[in-house]
């Protein structure tokens, strides 16, 4: 066996091996693992579980021993299938919680084989480690402006013409699977914060620092996901551009982007309710009441006339490091290439 150490989260990309694959139970790569894994569990949850309570209960010994028997007959059954048709030159890097006896039991059999394998030294924990360090305890190197507007104002979708532009852009939305606001909920829910740290450590380390990198600017969380320090710091400190355009082409834009709302007019109804601390009640009703009609132009401008705006006037007082602000008639995604376009000149 090779035993192969990261000393940067870019070592990831030049590995040179064929799979990376998490011997954990389904649980742990669920929460969290390393970019691009597989998991070919050697234990599952609930053989895991059992191994410990015979470990605390019963004696070291016997749980490596019924342990080594469950590991035994999962091998086996990886070796049947998912790897059954893997040729003699196939080379995996094999990894586990801290690269101790899961991850070494599967490689020895798979190296048996014949197979070239390599061992993920410290296993899981040596790559959330560098994960954290970058996000936690290392400034971000990286040049950023954030894209700065009142709701409605086709951020996200700017950010993605960006992209289109040839910029680098950070999608926190996207990454985070929540559009930010109360409505922004998405099929799927959230990742936990682990994979979402994990996911943006990997699309930073793709990104140029030399070159600007635009996100939207969020708050400290997204959803129930929250910006790590680092990112976070530099965010604060990061110029701005602000995105402004008349109500009816918010309403209109946000129509668009929260469709999937109006499939579900319960669901609607629960998320309106939960305005009902900062609004009065006739308030609120008005508001069910253009659910219910589908009036959801007016429903939208209603919520951005008298919840969302006041609220960003707010904390927009407390930003001046905007670099320049831009008046939009409209947020078809025509005007929005061509203000992607202005934003990046020396992309042209």
């Amino acid at each position: 066996m090779n035993p192969v150490t990261l000393k940067a989260l870019t070592d990831i990309a030049d590995l040179g091996v064929d799979t990376i694959i998490d011997v954990r139970a389904p649980s742990e790569f669920a929460e969290d693992h390393v970019p691009g894994a597989i998991n070919l569990p050697v234990l599952s949850d609930d053989e895991r579980a059992e191994v410990g309570t015979v470990y605390a209960q019963v004696s070291p010994f016997s749980a490596r021993k019924i342990g080594g028997a469950m590991l035994a007959q999962n091998t086996a059954h990886h070796l049947r299938g998912p790897l059954a048709e893997k040729q003699g030159d196939w080379q995996p890097l094999i990894y586990c919680w801290r690269g101790g006896q899961r991850s070494g039991a599967f490689a020895t059999i798979l190296t048996q084989v014949g197979w070239r394998v390599s061992l993920l030294a410290g296993g899981y924990r040596s790559y959330r480690r560098l994960v954290v360090g970058m996000l936690y305890d290392t400034p971000l190197p990286h040049r950023i402006t954030l894209i700065q507007g009142g709701t409605g104002t086709a951020k996200t979708r700017l950010l993605h013409h960006l992209e289109q532009a040839g910029a680098q852009m950070l999608d926190l939305e996207g990454l985070a699977q929540h559009r930010g606001s109360l409505f922004g909920a998405v099929a799927g829910g959230q990742p936990t914060q682990k994979m979402f740290e994990s996911r943006l450590a990997a699309a930073l380390n793709t990104f140029d620092p030399t070159k600007m990198t635009w996100i939207e600017a969020e708050s400290s969380k997204v959803g129930a996901r929250s910006v790590p320090p680092s990112l976070w710091t530099a965010m604060c400190a990061a110029p701005r551009v602000e995105i402004r355009a008349p109500l009816p082409a918010r309403a209109a834009y946000l129509c668009r982007a929260y469709a999937d709302l109006t499939e579900d007019r319960a669901n609607l109804h629960e998320q309106i309710d939960r305005l009902r601390p900062y609004h009065a009640g006739d308030t609120i009703a008005q508001w069910q009441a253009y659910a219910d009609a589908g009036d959801w132009h007016k429903l939208a401008e209603n919520l951005i006339a008298d919840h969302y705006d006041p609220r960003y006037a707010r904390s927009a007082v407390r930003l001046q490091n905007y670099t320049q602000v831009i008046d939009l008639l409209d947020l078809d995604d025509e005007t929005l290439a061509i203000t992607a376009a202005r934003l990046t000149p020396e992309l042209k």
